[in-house]
């Protein structure tokens, strides 16, 4: 018999809120909107339990395992609920956390052209089971944008500077509900200076750069209007957001957060 070091009691009464395993790489099933069957994507999952401070470690193995044996079902990301459970059941644990980060391509129409291209999005799905075993579930997404800044424009006889702003986005809704990727990001998108595409040609950056100049917005401006969106989703019950536009005439960036009250 081998001995399992895991097991074995730790004498100094700490226990731990959360041990396990970061950036497995695998493949995750996407529910798509407007598409029957699920697809593939390449994703890092980050997998840890609550560590009891009689116990020297966890099994690490084992988040492997509850990994592989999803992946043969072909049930990775469909149900992440029932994978907390099990990390709960097979890691001995009271509580249970779960992420998959990947990347989610959108196809894309330019504005006037209509030429199509993929938009890549950083996405996330992201679960937590506590000791009671409730159940909690986070939609994230971090959205490239254009902002034009408003007081650049009103100062300036000629132009105003605008940048590529980047707005990360966690929400949370009832267990029974769903909210697409797709209709988050777009509700994202409608709250910049102008949209972002893969393909532009001349007639859609002659669009996009006088829809931006036709826009202004301040950083501020773009997370008030994000959060009227979500506040307005009868559904959502949380959200986190966090915006950062890569300045175009400083060395450094703006920068705003906003997290809902509970």
């Amino acid at each position: 018999m081998i001995k399992d070091v895991q097991k074995t009691t730790d004498e100094r009464n700490i226990a731990l809120q959360k041990v396990g395993v970061k950036d497995v790489e695998t493949l995750l099933n996407i529910e798509r909107k407007g598409q029957k069957a699920s697809q593939k994507v390449y994703a890092k999952a980050k997998m840890s339990v609550y560590l009891p401070s009689n116990y020297k470690g966890t099994h690490m193995s084992r988040f492997i395992e509850i990994l592989e044996d999803y992946r043969k079902k072909n049930l990775i990301g469909v149900d992440i609920k029932k994978m907390l459970e099990d990390m709960k059941i097979k890691l001995e644990s009271k509580s249970a956390y779960l992420k998959f980060d990947f990347k989610y391509f959108v196809k894309k129409p330019a504005p006037k052209s209509a030429l199509e291209a993929l938009m890549c999005y950083y996405c996330f799905f992201e679960g937590t089971l506590d000791e009671n075993d409730n159940y909690k579930f986070y939609l994230g997404a971090k959205v490239p944008i254009t902002t034009l800044c408003p007081c650049s424009k009103e100062i300036s006889d000629n132009g105003a500077h605008n940048q590529r702003a980047l707005v990360s986005v966690k929400i949370s809704y009832p267990e029974d509900k769903h909210i697409w990727l797709e209709d988050l990001i777009k509700e994202v998108e409608s709250c910049a200076s102008c949209e972002l595409y893969s393909l532009l040609k001349r007639e859609d950056e002659k669009f996009v750069t006088e829809c931006a100049y036709q826009n202004p917005k301040f950083v501020e401006d773009v997370m008030r209007d994000v959060v009227l969106k979500l506040e307005n989703n009868p559904i959502i019950d949380y959200y986190e957001i966090e915006i950062e536009a890569f300045e175009s005439i400083h060395n450094h960036s703006a920068w705003c957060k906003q997290v809902k009250k509970i």
